[in-house]
Order: C-alpha cells, then structure tokens, then sequence
C-alpha cells in the first residue's frame, strides 16, 4: 500500500491553519486533546485510511478548513472543530462512535451521531430540492452543529473545486449547495454564507452570467464608490453633531441577487439601479438600541427624500427569524433611489454571523418565550460547547412535524401523532380504504403505528379491507378523516345498490332489457323525488319488485314503436325501439385485470361502449370500482396525461355468451325503402338485436343512429360491411 503523502503547499498550508484555531479555541481545549488528535490522524494516515475525494482533495487538510470556517464564521468551538477532525474516520468505520465518546466527551460524539444519522437519510436518494427535505435535516440532526458543520463543509467544498476537471460532479455539488445548502444558510441566519454558496453556486452553473456581472462591477466600482462618499459625507456630519457613535459602509449586492433581478425584471446589468445599500451601524447599549435607531433614521430622512412605501420597519417587530434592522429607501444625489439600513452592532452581528437569532422561531410559544430565546443567544455563542447550553439548539422547534419517506424517496410532512392509516390517506384514497397496516423500516407494523421522521413508509393493503368508523379515531390529519366519513357514506350506501342490484336480477330473470332512461322515468311517475328513495324502500321490502316490474313494462309498451309492418317510406324523422324476445344479456365473458387478477367488479365505460374484443384498459375511480375503456376512447388521452398512476391493464381473455350494447352512425341518400334495408341485415342475423333506430332527413340525404346488442368487435365487423353495402349508404362508423 502506498502511504498517503501530503503536497508541501498542503502541509504548510495546515500547519498554519492549526495554529490558527489553537490560538482561537485554545481555551475550550481540554487537556491531551490535541495529542490524542495528533496521535490519531498519524494513524489514520498510517492505516492508510486516507484517501483523496473524486475532486483529489486531501481530506485531512479539508477538515482543518472547514474547521477554520465553522470557528471564524460562525462562532463554534472545542466540540465542533474535534468533530469535523474524527468525521471522516468514523464514516470509514475506523474509529466508532463510543470510541470517540470515551477519548473525546459526549458532546462531540453526539454531534458525529448527528451527521451519521443525516449520511443513512442521504441513502434514501431523498429530494434534496423539496422545503420538505431541508426542514426534515433541521429535525433530524438533533444538535443544531450538525447542521452548522455541513455548511460550512460544503462552501469548503465549493472554494476547492475551482479548478477541477470533473464537470459533472462539480455541477451536481454546486446544484445542491444553491438548492439545499445555502437556504438552510438562509433559514439559519448565516447571510454571509449562503452569499457565498449562492455566488459560487453561480460561477459554476452559470460561468458566462457570473463573469459578465463581476466585470460590470469592477468597472463601475470607482464611480459606485464616489458616489457613496457623496451620500454619507453630509450624513456623518449630521450624526456626529448629534454625538452618536457609529461607523457606515457601502454593501453591493452579491453577484447571485443581482443575476437574479436581472432576470425577475427581464433586463441588462444597467437596468439594476440598487446595486448596493448604505449600512449605518451604530455603538449603542442595549437600552437606547431603538431609540438611537430612530434618530438616524429622523436626521437621514430630514437630509433625503423618503420612499414611504420603501419602510420596513424590523425594529418595533423582529422578524420571525429574530433579524432587527431599519431599512428606508431615500432619493440621494443626482435622483438616485438609495437603501440605507439602520442597525446597532449587535443587530449587525447577529444578521451576519447570528448562529441563532435566524432560527425559525416555531414551537416558541408566545413573545416571552421568543425574548427569552433571544437573550440566551450571546450566551450559547459564547458557551457553544456546553452540552447543556447546547439543549437549546435541539430541534424540539419541530415538535409538531414529521417527515417521512416513500420508498422511491419522496417526503411527506405530517403533525405529530400522524399514523400509518394517515400516511396511507395521504397517497390515495384507495389505498387508504384498504391498508391493512405498513413496512416501516422493513419492519411489518400496524394500521395504528405512529410514524417518526426518517422513517421510511410502505403500505400494506387486501382487497377483503374496508373502512370502519373506530378509523376516526386512529387518523389525526382532517384529510384522512374527510375520506373516511367519504368511504363509510359509500358503504352505507350499498343496501341500495343491494337493492339496485335485485332489480336488475329479476328483470334478468324475465328476460326483459332494463334500460336506465326509462327506469329514471318510472321512479319518477311512481312519486319518488329522490332515486335513493326508491331503491331504500325496495331493500326494506315496502315496494315489491313485482308491482315495480309490470309498471315498467307498462310504460315500455307505452313508449315503444312495435315497428311492426312498416310500409316503405321515407327515413324522414324515424324512430324505431324494439326488444328482443329471445335474449337473456348473461355478463359471463371473462376479462384479466392488472397482473392476471380475474373476478374483479367493473363497468364498461359509457363512453365509449367497450365490447368483446376491443383493446381496452382500465382506470381506478374515486369511489375505488374499475371502469374499462376503449385504447381509442375520446377520453383515453386525457386519463393518461392527468391520471396516469390509476391507469391499468386489461384484456379480454375468454369469451362468454354476453351482448353489448354499440351505436353506429349511419350516413346516407333518402331513399325509399332504406329503413326497411337496414334493419333486414340485421333481423337476418339471429345473433344481432335491434335496441332502436332515430334516423333524420335533410335535402335528401340522412343521418341517423342504429343501436344494435352484439357479441364481440368481429361480428360488429361484419356488420358494418353489410350496412356499408346497401345501396345508398355513404358511411357507417362505431360512436
């Protein structure tokens, strides 16, 4: 094996950062803690558990960086620094957690345990684009440090592959350091920072519009600079006559927000006139912050022109992130709209290196508990590596959130107490209705189990389960609890559909064609205002079926033309309805649903009237039933583009003696006798039934529809030769 070398650029370069934090974090070293340190990366090296990354940076050199970065920039000491030292060991399995714990304290394998925790949630190729994704880190990671470090680690990152060859990684770093990274910067308050990645992020994604801008600002930085002496000269006379203590500096925007309203606006680099903000910083007790603030801000406006609708006032009323500025716009030297933020040195500090204070303040219940959280914020800065202080950074401000995986990595958030039927809900209203339980973790657990975050959720569902009304009370979310008062109203419902379902059994049994328009039609001449109404009182048995069956009739009779020896006439306003006799409509062909699933209910969509014999497929419903359509269905474009996940499989597989119900459009010359020629074809065939003939007449030609029960798409085939055959007829097709 080949030992691992370091370059003399990277030792001197080292060396000279060790002494660095020694003399920064020197004093929260505990005793041997640097011997033990030594001792172990002299192993490491040894070992040759060293190794370059894909970029062929040295890692030991880039923990001393990011260490560096995490102490200067953000204020962390002792714990933080041994941390990201031993990380990559522990990662390696060189050393192992309790081992840290004993060498090195708890406080610095907690936080190890943190990034550990965070590396398993990278294995579940999570969407690292998702608010969701960022929010689950700050839950997760349990000391706020962890988070701290991983930024930190990746603008390292971000300054050491300048110059790299790979293109591809490069790309995919800076991807996540602008998508994941440098908002979790910005939640944080680390402003500086997340500039930074956003700006690097920037130069390697977007080369020719970083350098463009960064041009354009070093050309114009000596006028930009003149122009500000202008601005604050007056205004520094003004304060300090006024005996305030303070000092001002000009800020220009980072090159990533000026990209950014270049492009918002839909304009060149000229067109951006606030490139930078005035910072008047004042040395103030914390008593007179407010005050001192607001005399500026009167002595400024009284010199400038003010923008009202330009205030934002974040002294009176901090943000909810803790942030504590006065910002006006004002009209400046040569009508120029300038930004002048009024700040005191604390607010100053805490915007641009406040570990804390741009914490998402949820879970902090009411203002006290806010005030009290943001005087302790000196304190934790001060103390970062006092493990009970640190409690503070716990991510208990998450105590109402989970957030959970599907198995192809999406995330989900939930309230706390969320269960397994919730999550269920959450995907489908199907899947919901029939889980049986869940595989958390690869773990089989109950319907009832509460989910935790990072777990990572499959749903187990059976065909046999259905809703129950104790559901209610295991769901905590109102959408699940919406969809199951929806399911239990649909299995209330099925004593009607029971009764629905006898009808049609004893109209089958007397070998008469039950149609739904007519059926509409008796239920209302028989007094019901409600269909629902009607089928109850047939389930409940105060309506015989019997009586209900030779009313329909009755009124079939009434309806119907017999069409019995029609003279030859004109098709001029046509209509024709008749029944077969002789046939008794039998559903018994057999169709194969999905993954060879048979006997599962489904209804042939209306419209397009499937029959044996078309390609077809099958959709999931709302209500959770399968309805078959056509593959040329008018609707099958629209189902798969919007409703692709419910589509599935189906085909026809053996075939039975069922008769399906087709409309054919035919298209023709008036002529005498065409009737009587149509429906000769199809009286000849014994095996066809004509349902109805509406035909209309104009100008001598005809158009109408033929609504013929056949048995599969071959002897529709046929048909439709015949018909096309008669003379006079222009065209027939399928509707």
């Amino acid at each position: 094996m080949v030992k691992f070398n370091f370059t003399t650029a990277e030792r001197e370069e080292t060396l000279a950062i060790y002494g660095k934090l020694r003399e920064l974090i020197g004093p929260s070293l505990q005793p041997g803690d640097e011997e033990k340190m030594r001792a172990h990366l002299m192993n490491c090296i040894e070992a040759n558990q060293v190794q370059r990354d894909v970029f062929g940076n040295n890692p030991i050199l880039q923990g001393f960086q990011t260490a560096l970065i995490v102490v200067e920039e953000i204020g962390l000491k002792r714990d933080a620094v041994l941390s990201i030292l031993l990380h990559p060991s522990v990662e390696s399995g060189f050393i192992t957690i309790d081992e840290v714990k004993n060498q090195f304290g708890e406080a610095v394998a907690r936080i190890l345990h943190g990034l550990q925790r965070i590396a398993e949630l990278y294995e579940k190729t999570p969407v690292v684009e998702s608010e969701n994704f960022r929010d689950l880190l700050l839950s997760f990671a349990e000391d706020m440090r962890v988070i701290l470090i991983m930024i930190a680690s990746r603008v390292n990152l971000m300054r050491q592959i300048r110059d790299t060859d790979d293109d591809a990684d490069r790309r995919r770093v800076s991807q996540e350091a602008a998508y994941l990274y440098a908002p979790l910067a910005h939640k944080l308050g680390l402003y500086k920072l997340k500039s930074e990645l956003e700006d690097l992020s920037l130069k390697y994604l977007e080369h020719d519009a970083y350098y463009h801008i960064r041009e354009k600002l070093n050309s114009t930085k000596a006028a930009r600079d003149a122009y500000i002496a202008r601005f604050i000269g007056p205004i520094e006379e003004k304060l300090k006559a006024a005996g305030l203590h303070f000092h001002m500096k000009g800020r220009t925007k980072s090159i990533h927000s000026i990209w950014q309203k270049m492009k918002k606006q839909k304009c060149g680099f000229e067109g951006i006139y606030d490139l930078f903000a005035i910072r008047i910083i004042l040395d103030s007790p914390l008593e007179k912050e407010k005050m001192h603030c607001w005399q500026v801000y009167s002595i400024v406006t009284d010199m400038y022109q003010p923008n009202p609708k330009r205030l934002r006032d974040w002294l009176s009323v901090p943000k909810s992130n803790g942030y504590e500025s006065l910002h006006i716009t004002v009209l400046g030297p040569e009508q120029k709209w300038v930004e002048v933020q009024i700040r005191t040195e604390r607010m100053d500090e805490v915007a641009e290196r406040g570990v804390a204070a741009h914490w998402r303040y949820k879970g902090v219940k009411g203002e006290t508990g806010l005030d009290e959280w943001l005087t302790n914020i000196r304190n934790i800065l001060e103390n970062s590596d006092d493990l009970q202080v640190m409690d503070h950074f716990r991510m208990d401000l998450y105590e109402d959130e989970v957030f959970v995986f599907t198995p192809k990595g999406d995330l989900f958030k939930f309230p706390k107490g969320a269960t397994v039927l919730d999550f269920a809900y959450h995907i489908h209203s199907k899947v919901g209705n029939s889980c049986t339980g869940a595989r958390i973790n690869n773990k089989i657990v109950s319907l009832r189990e509460v989910l935790h975050s990072g777990d990572q959720v499959e749903i187990v569902t059976a065909s046999n389960q259905k809703p129950k009304q104790e559901w209610l009370n295991i769901v905590k979310t109102s959408r699940a609890k919406s969809k199951i008062r929806l399911a239990l109203k649909e299995t209330q419902a099925k004593e009607g559909l029971y009764a629905k379902e006898m009808i049609e059994r004893k109209f089958k049994n007397k070998k008469i064609e039950q149609e739904e328009s007519l059926m509409a039609k008796l239920i209302k001449r028989m007094g019901f205002k409600e269909v629902s109404d009607f089928y109850k009182q047939i389930a409940e048995g105060e309506l015989d079926v019997n009586v209900v069956i030779d009313k329909y009739v009755e009124l079939q009779q009434h309806e119907a033309n017999p069409g019995q020896d029609v003279p030859a006439r004109s098709a001029d306003g046509f209509k024709l309805r008749t029944e077969s006799q002789n046939h008794t409509p039998v559903n018994d062909d057999v169709l194969v649903i999905d993954r060879n699933l048979k006997g599962i209910d489904y209804q042939l969509a209306k419209c397009c009237h499937p029959i044996y014999g078309d390609d077809v497929f099958g959709f999931v419903t709302v209500s959770g039933g399968i309805k078959i359509h056509r593959e040329d269905c008018p609707n099958a474009l629209e189902l798969r583009k919007r409703f692709g996940y419910r589509i599935v499989k189906a085909k026809w597989s053996g075939k039975g003696s069922s008769l399906y119900q087709i409309t054919l459009r035919v298209i023709g010359n008036d002529d005498i006798g065409i009737v009587n020629n149509l429906t000769s074809i199809i009286s000849r065939d014994e095996k066809l039934v004509l349902r109805s003939i509406s035909i209309d007449s104009n100008d001598g030609l005809f158009s109408g529809n033929l609504v013929v029960m056949l048995d599969d798409t071959s002897r529709l085939e046929t048909l439709i030769k015949k018909l096309k055959s008669v003379k006079g007829v222009k065209n027939v097709t399928r509707i």
